[in-house]
């Protein structure tokens, strides 16, 4: 059962359940809160691309009108970027030559040049063959842009609780399937904190069961 008290400070939210040896306990939101959102947080840090989502995606990004949209789900599935340093990119930051990569300041505040792969240098020689006057950005996009696309993708796909943000779990999650090495990852990823990482290296089942025949 969980009370609305009104104090001197304002609206408090407090929950109460019934114990059998201590009685009513009250808790603060104070104290529910925080539990409440690391139990989400968790939730989201687990979630990955299930089966069928990520066709299912790339049709609906294929509808779009702004092309741009299904180029910046592919960049983020292959790379790993969050959303902030995908949409901040500038050509003079991609060497092609050199397939990589150069974030000047992710969101640890520390810079990383990411080697990118083949299919990744393809999709930007294709980005790069649509100019765009006066923007020297590698994705014309405002994050507002994208987050209006996706939230109508999701709702076209029937798809359930998937942020942007899963795109770069997915990613660094794949990243480990072919045998890259924690700190490999990270020098991929931007961790600082290579603990963090192992949330991130999830087996699909099926890829133990071949291991296993």
């Amino acid at each position: 059962m969980s009370s609305v008290c009104r104090s001197k400070e304002g609206l408090s939210l407090e929950t109460s359940f019934f114990k059998p040896d201590l009685g009513t306990t009250t808790i603060s939101s104070a104290k529910i809160l925080p539990l409440v959102l690391s139990f989400l947080n968790d939730i989201n840090r687990e979630r990955r691309l299930r089966d069928g989502e990520y066709e299912k995606l790339i049709q609906a990004a294929e509808t779009r009108k702004n092309p741009w949209i299904k180029k910046i789900i592919l960049f983020a599935i292959q790379t790993g970027m969050r959303r902030g340093e995908i949409l901040a990119l500038h050509w003079d930051q991609v060497d092609l030559k050199r397939s990589s990569v150069t974030i000047l300041e992710s969101k640890n505040g520390y810079s990383r040049t990411i080697p990118i792969s083949p299919s990744t240098v393809a999709l930007l020689h294709c980005c790069r063959g649509v100019p765009v006057a006066s923007d020297t950005r590698v994705f014309p996009c405002t994050a507002n842009t994208v987050k209006m696309a996706w939230g109508r993708m999701l709702k076209e796909t029937d798809i359930k609780d998937l942020h942007f943000h899963v795109l770069r779990h997915e990613a660094i999650s794949r990243f480990f399937e072919p045998g890259l090495t924690v700190p490999e990852v990270a020098s991929i990823s931007g961790h600082r904190d290579l603990r963090m990482l192992f949330r991130y290296a999830h087996t699909r089942s099926t890829e133990i069961l071949k291991k296993l025949t």
